[in-house]
């Protein structure tokens, strides 16, 4: 991850998904960007309530955290449906959550975050914004290759070869844990931005919001509740 700095006058482009990873990398961007832009993909998700999170939580960010509302430009939207039907997984088709013969989740979308990236590389390009900013993590990532930091980093090699540019692509979470990352919302925003994760923010793969928990919306046993849960209890027992 490189080292942008505060006050930075580089201009991020931010993968947004709307989850907690991601709510939280918005609000380490506003602190460091003077510009931030976010990103979404529509890739046939089960659940509409991945993208009405977005929406929620983008316009939440401007009530807690106002001294840098100025700072967020505008949210995009990319049509990825027809990826979403070749890499069918539990996420886009009515499938259960196991693990694979290779030992992968069902929730697994192959190549997902390869394809984020590049889409979002070739978007940044086009608007004139300089750092990529994702909320892989491979110290609690859920057993996804495309969440690691080699993946990434060769990602950013591929993508600076391919548009003859340099391309960086932050990631502040990398090797948080998942208590970490709610220490960081904390640190960034305080009790206003944790509780705006909390209320806002979609995590759950089976797109609960009937069940509301102290760490948010989800039905509490799928694997993506359970990280989220146990993080947040660290975190608050520390």
């Amino acid at each position: 991850m490189s080292d942008s700095g505060p006050a930075s006058e580089k201009t991020a482009l931010v993968l947004f998904s709307g989850g907690q990873d991601s709510a939280t990398c918005l609000a380490w961007a506003l602190e460091r960007f003077s510009r931030v832009e976010t990103v979404g993909f529509d890739y046939g998700q089960r659940h509409a309530v991945e993208m009405e999170a977005r929406l929620k939580v983008r316009e939440g960010m401007l009530a807690v955290l106002p001294r840098w509302a100025a700072r967020l430009g505008p949210d995009h939207v990319v049509d990825l449906t027809g990826y979403g039907r070749i890499s069918e997984s539990a996420l886009t088709t009515d499938r259960a959550i196991e693990m694979d013969a290779r030992g992968l989740p069902s929730t697994f979308v192959p190549g997902r975050n390869l394809v984020f990236l590049t889409c979002a590389a070739a978007l940044a390009d086009r608007r004139n914004l300089e750092v990529l900013v994702g909320g892989m993590c491979e110290t609690d990532f859920s057993g996804y290759p495309d969440c690691r930091r080699d993946t990434i980093d060769a990602m950013a090699a591929a993508l600076s070869l391919g548009l003859d540019r340099p391309v960086v692509i932050d990631t502040p979470l990398m090797t948080l844990t998942k208590a970490e990352t709610w220490a960081l919302a904390d640190r960034i925003g305080g009790p206003a931005l944790v509780e705006l994760i909390v209320e806002a923010s979609h995590t759950c793969y089976r797109g609960d919001r009937a069940h509301r928990h102290p760490w948010g919306y989800g039905c509490g046993d799928c694997p993506a509740c359970e990280l989220r849960a146990a993080g947040h209890a660290e975190w608050a027992a520390a």
